[in-house]
């Protein structure tokens, strides 16, 4: 008898035909926060299709810049919403491919010890810690909605004095994780991961006080004729991927 997830591939394979099993292959440029989850729906995907999936990950505005110069991706899991608009704009994009896949959370977080049983957001305010990470505001969507919080609760002054700066999401989590920080804005869905070591604190920040963590696909120019990328992008919508994408933790679009 088949598994659950196998009978969804099954249901997903009747949605998707027409694809050439040969030589079709996407490649994919992916946030850094959403590297984990793109590579289990990619699993997925390959499984339904038999397409392969290879993907790139780095920090949203990095990964942006590379698309601008040229570099040979099909699809683009984007972090925020501005840059597939601005690739909508600027002509980047196949018309109608943008959509949102994603919706992430802020988090507080911590694993240092002489946090454990407190208040991550009186630790911040206090100012209680010897560093804090964030990603870059200027190019990580969610290094800038860190900022934007912080700004608008007046604590970007203080905690910028002792802001360490992860070129992405990935690479802030190990400063904490490591201890080269003792919090940090992560997302959400990093802290899923069960390699981590516990929290001993954690806050998650109101959606209401930061940036929209939308996160949006499209289909790159170079791709409007690979049917296989045109699939990828519409199976982030189907049952089995909009599953995997709630596991992970983010929230799903309606």
């Amino acid at each position: 008898m088949l598994s659950i997830p196998g009978r969804l591939c099954v249901l997903v394979a009747a949605l998707l035909p027409g694809l050439s099993l040969a030589d079709d292959l996407v490649t994919v440029a992916v946030a850094s926060n959403f590297a984990k989850t793109a590579a289990e729906i990619s699993v997925a995907f390959t499984e339904v299709t038999g397409v392969p999936v290879r993907s790139s990950h780095g920090s949203t505005g990095k990964l942006y810049a590379q698309v601008i110069n040229g570099a040979p991706f099909d699809v683009f899991l984007s972090a925020d919403t501005e840059r597939p608009a601005l690739l909508e704009e600027s002509g980047h994009i196949v018309n109608g491919s943008r959509r949102t896949y994603a919706i992430g959370s802020l988090v507080l977080w911590s694993p240092d010890e002489r946090l454990r049983g407190k208040d991550c957001r009186e630790a911040l305010e206090r100012g209680d810690y010897s560093r804090l990470a964030l990603a870059n505001p200027k190019t990580a969507p969610y290094g800038s909605a860190a900022h934007e919080f912080l700004a608008a609760a007046g604590l970007w002054e203080s905690a910028s004095q002792r802001a360490v700066f992860g070129e992405n999401i990935a690479q802030t989590l190990q400063f904490v994780v490591t201890g080269n920080a003792t919090l940090g804005f992560v997302a959400l869905s990093q802290t899923g991961d069960p390699g981590l070591p516990s929290a001993t604190c954690a806050w998650p920040v109101p959606a209401t006080s930061q940036a929209n963590l939308q996160q949006q696909a499209v289909l790159l120019k170079r791709a409007q004729s690979n049917i296989a990328a045109q699939r990828f992008v519409e199976f982030l919508g189907k049952p089995i991927a909009r599953e995997i994408i709630r596991r992970r933790g983010y929230t799903v679009p309606d």
